[in-house]
This record gives C-alpha cells, structure tokens and sequence, in this order.
C-alpha cells in the first residue's frame, strides 16, 4: 500500500509540477486555470456523493454551479472591458481588483472551522446539516480554493505556486513520518485517530524549514528584511496548520457518510479530495498572507 501510495504520489507531483511550470495563463483554450478547474470539478463530484446527493441530474447542476462562477471570473476583465464599452463607463474598469476581496470569507470560514474542530470536535461531528448546506458549503471551498490557486499562479508566478505546494506536500510527509515515529497523543481521535499532536508538530516545523530555504531567494534578490523573512516562515506555518484542520474537516465529511475515502480515482489515495484537502482550506490564507506581505513574483 505504501508503494503503491509513493509511486501514485510521485506521478501526481510530476504531473502537477509540470502544469505549474509550463501552462500559460493567457490562453483560453488550456492554460492553468482550466486544469485547475477540471481537477476541482472531479473534487465536486465527489463531495456531492458525500453530501448525498445521489441523483446524476443533481450532481451534474452541481457542477454547473460551479463552472458558471469559473467562468465569471475567469474573464472578469474581459467582462467588465465589454460593460466598459458597452455602456461608455470606462471607470468600471477600475473594479478589476475588486476580486482580492473575495478571499475574506475563505479565510475567515477556515479559521471557524479550525476552532470549532480544535475545541469541540464531537460536536461538529455531529452536526447535522440539510444536504443543500452540505453542497453549499462544498460550493463555496471548492470554488475558493480553484479561485485563489488560479489567481496565485496568474499574479506570483509559477515559483511561488510551486512553493505553496511543497509546503503542503512536505507537511503532510513530515506529519505521516513523525507521527508514525513518535506520535502518542491523538490530535482528534473522535474524528480522524490516525492523526497524533506529534506528527502536528512535525508539520509546522518542516513548514517553517520549507519557508526558509525559499525565502533566501527573496532576501538574495531583494536584500535580506528581517521583518519579510520572520512574516513568511509565520505565514508558512500558520498556513500548514490550516491545512492540517481542512483535512480534519473533509474527515469528517467522509465520517458524517460513512466513507472511508471521498473515491476511487487515484490508487493508495482513495479519491480527489483525499488528495486536495489541506490545500482547499490552505490556499485563500496562504493567498491572503501574501498579498499582505507584498511579495513579488
């Protein structure tokens, strides 16, 4: 299983790595964001089953529901450029920028969310929520995440993308490895027993290391700010945290349905979502702290 799971990984990371280095974010036929998208749509799939939503006519709107949004703000420029001409207000143009506001509530349901699991996880186990809420709420992370991962790549550049998802990948290598070694002391037992304090801890330390191997490159090119580099290592360990209780509450997702794994895609990993829950709930903080920090691509 293990090998199985490394060399599914493996292949998963080649591919991934290859897209972030190689596809434009201009074109508007395959780019980026349009991989991105199909990845989050097959994630979609999935939370719908879990959301139980068995209909194929249901699932497949919820999907549209989801592309039409994609769509919106893929070509917001585009959109408001044609209003723009359209209705002779070239100022409308101005609202271009208008966007970076939307990683606000992202940001502030993750924290939510990692207080209520940290705090009181039996309770949001649980919880019963109507299925409508449950693919809401499936609606609102997926189309977050897809959202600012996009907009990462398109505004920091393939190396800042590429370092987000090494630092997710590194802390949840470090959280299996350390865990296994040391890990007594369960983080949430009452909702995923595999995962220790321990192998936590591991997380956010390799989080920190990760932060500063990348950030030299900063510091070399801009001169070294004490200030810059103490505010990346900070965001990239509060970033791994978050990420920690986006797994966690996509675990209990799977426990509220009776699943062990959100599906069957990916060999040793289960499905989509099994692979893509910490960066769901990673990517609006992790967008939101660079963007307050002022990193340049």
């Amino acid at each position: 299983m293990l090998i199985q799971r490394i060399i599914t990984a493996s292949v998963l990371a080649f591919l991934i790595a290859l897209a972030v280095f190689t596809l434009p974010t201009e074109s508007l036929s395959f780019n980026f964001s349009l991989v991105i998208g199909f990845i989050t749509l097959l994630g979609a799939w999935e939370w719908s089953h879990l959301a139980g939503i068995t209909s194929p006519v249901k699932r497949s709107l919820f999907l549209l529901a989801l592309i039409l949004p994609m769509l919106g703000l893929h070509f917001w420029t585009q959109i408001l450029e044609l209003i723009a001409q359209a209705v002779d207000w070239p100022d409308i143009r101005d609202y271009s920028g208008a966007l970076e506001w939307l990683v606000i509530p992202p940001v502030l349901f993750w924290i939510l969310m990692m207080i209520l699991i940290r705090n009181t996880p039996t309770g949001v186990l649980n919880l019963k929520l109507a299925d409508r809420y449950k693919v809401l709420i499936g609606w609102f992370v997926l189309l977050s995440a897809w959202m600012f991962l996009s907009r990462l790549r398109v505004f920091y550049g393939p190396q800042m993308t590429m370092y987000f998802l090494i630092l997710i990948w590194a802390a949840d290598i470090s959280a299996y490895f350390v865990g296994k070694k040391w890990g007594s002391t369960k983080l949430a037992p009452e909702i995923s027993p595999g995962k220790t304090v321990a192998g936590m801890y591991g997380a956010l330390i390799a989080g920190a290391v990760c932060a500063a191997i990348f950030i030299g490159y900063y510091g070399y090119r801009d001169g070294f700010m004490w200030s810059r580099i103490f505010d990346f290592v900070l965001l990239s360990v509060l970033t791994v945290l978050v990420s920690i209780y986006g797994d966690l509450f996509i675990s209990v997702v799977k426990r509220q349905c009776g699943a062990k794994d959100s599906g069957t895609l990916l060999p040793g990993h289960g499905g989509i979502l099994d692979r893509i829950d910490s960066m769901i709930a990673a990517i609006p903080f992790f967008y939101a702290g660079i963007v307050l920090i002022g990193l340049d691509s």
